[in-house]
């Protein structure tokens, strides 16, 4: 959509165009789905305290939750059958037991009963503010307190007023505010979906000092800007996306920055099992299965500069010697906790540590966890071009016989795998490995090397040393 070089947003003009323009046409769609405003009405005026300002921003719209019940001046309950999306086995309900105003807080409960074949069956809640609070660009700030439980989903999420504008999901474009799994509360993902075929870029925030999410209210927001988009937890900058694109497969690009240059709404849920969390089990607690939001609060500033360029894509050198695996001799004791060459990571009952001594990137598991990738290995950022053709080569042995799982994965191309996931056996002296693929996709920069250690019926210690990936054509 082409647009003026300045957009001038005024608070006021912007709800009520809102209010009378919104989405009819996605709102009439629903209306099966969604339950309306007018026949959920609260009886009862709802009484707000003043939400605060924030400098440099004017306040779009905000709900603090501190009425008798859901304003539906902001929120639409909506209604979903079991499997609606990702395999989740909750229906959302209208049910005031699923979604309710408690203590000033907005709270979305999951409940566990039994069909009438004495099966598990799920309700829970799901509110958006779609036809009501829809805008373009801004600060969405929500605080919020998840439940603990395997096989518990809570997010908040935006997706757009009509859908159909670039085309149905990923296409449209979707913005993950943010999600955490129940089974694993110190760890919030903040997720950007869009492009065909599906893409994405995810940052990860995990807290610590045994601190979780669910311990306490946290502060998620985003700003959302022309060619740009950030994610916080508590003020803290963790993830930045500007590089993103949409189209039909097999045609050009839509012009960025499509399809985030639309309108969008916020919603709430909290899901019940699905392909990610995994269903729930014996030691989930569905008498606390309870997402809690303090309050959502949405803000603008005056003005935003739409005459954005996409950034130029940058691929990242290779070293002196032809290596595309930086530090790949672990000849630097290098710390193994951020996302600048190798990184450690720890999901799903993966409990381990890692550390590089005397040129050996040595991995200690103490549990395998649940997923291939409950323990885990990286290095990000490798520069993987349509065309060319990349060796791959490593060295590893095991304190005793195991196997390990070796990939190229394309984190931000929907995870693909440009060289498919390759099981190998570990002996008790050191084996070179040696793997060949040509790249075939379209170019990506954040292409990225794993050595996947979970859920291969073994913790045994494993040494890895000289790894390479050189370009052969």
């Amino acid at each position: 959509m082409k647009r003026s070089k300045l957009i001038k947003i005024a608070a006021s003009a912007l709800i009520c165009s809102m209010i009378l323009a919104g989405c009819k046409g996605a709102a009439e769609e629903q209306e099966s789905e969604v339950i309306s405003s007018q026949e959920s009405a609260a009886t009862e005026p709802v009484q707000r305290t003043e939400t605060p300002e924030l400098e440099g921003y004017t306040l779009l719209w905000s709900d603090e939750f501190d009425g008798p019940e859901l304003d539906t001046n902001n929120w639409n309950r909506e209604l979903r059958q079991p499997g609606w999306t990702n395999n989740e086995l909750q229906a959302y309900t209208a049910l005031e037991e699923n979604s309710f105003i408690r203590d000033g807080h907005l709270v979305l409960k999951a409940i566990k009963t039994e069909d009438e074949n004495g099966r598990p069956y799920y309700t829970s809640g799901k509110v958006n503010s779609q036809g009501l609070r829809d805008f373009m660009y801004g600060k969405v700030v929500v605080s919020a307190k998840v439940p603990e439980g395997q096989g518990l989903w809570p997010a908040i999420w935006m997706m757009p007023t009509h859908e159909d504008y670039y085309g149905q999901w990923p296409k449209c474009g979707e913005i993950d505010i943010m999600e955490v799994l129940g089974s694993q509360t110190d760890i919030a993902y903040g997720t950007l979906h869009y492009g065909e075929p599906h893409a994405e870029q995810q940052g990860i925030y995990t807290l610590t000092g045994g601190d979780t999410f669910a311990s306490e209210f946290h502060e998620y927001s985003i700003e959302w800007e022309p060619g740009e988009i950030r994610w916080y937890i508590d003020g803290n900058l963790y993830h930045t996306c500007n590089d993103w694109f949409t189209r039909v497969d097999g045609e050009d690009d839509k012009p960025y920055p499509a399809p985030f240059d639309q309108t969008f709404f916020v919603q709430m849920n909290l899901a019940v099992g699905g392909n990610w969390p995994g269903n729930p089990d014996e030691t989930t607690d569905f008498d606390n299965a309870e997402f809690e939001i303090d309050y959502v609060r949405v803000y603008q500033l005056d003005y935003y500069d739409t005459n954005v360029e996409k950034p130029p894509m940058v691929f990242r050198d290779a070293t002196e010697d032809g290596n595309l695996i930086w530090n790949g001799d672990f000849s630097e004791a290098e710390p193994l906790d951020d996302e600048d060459n190798w990184f450690f990571l720890l999901f799903e009952g993966g409990q381990g540590s890692a550390a590089i001594e005397d040129g050996e990137m040595i991995i200690t598991s103490q549990a395998e966890g649940t997923e291939e990738y409950s323990v885990q290995l990286v290095q990000p950022d490798l520069p993987m071009i349509n065309g060319q053709s990349y060796h791959v080569t490593f060295e590893a042995k095991a304190a005793e016989p195991r196997t390990m799982i070796v990939c190229v994965s394309a984190p931000n191309c929907g995870w693909i795998r440009y060289l498919q996931d390759t099981k190998i056996d570990l002996g008790t002296e050191y084996q070179e490995y040696t793997f060949d693929f040509t790249m075939t996709e379209r170019d990506d920069n954040y292409g990225r090397l794993e050595f996947n250690m979970g859920t291969q019926g073994s913790t045994a210690e494993i040494r890895i040393r000289n790894v390479r990936i050189e370009v052969t054509e």
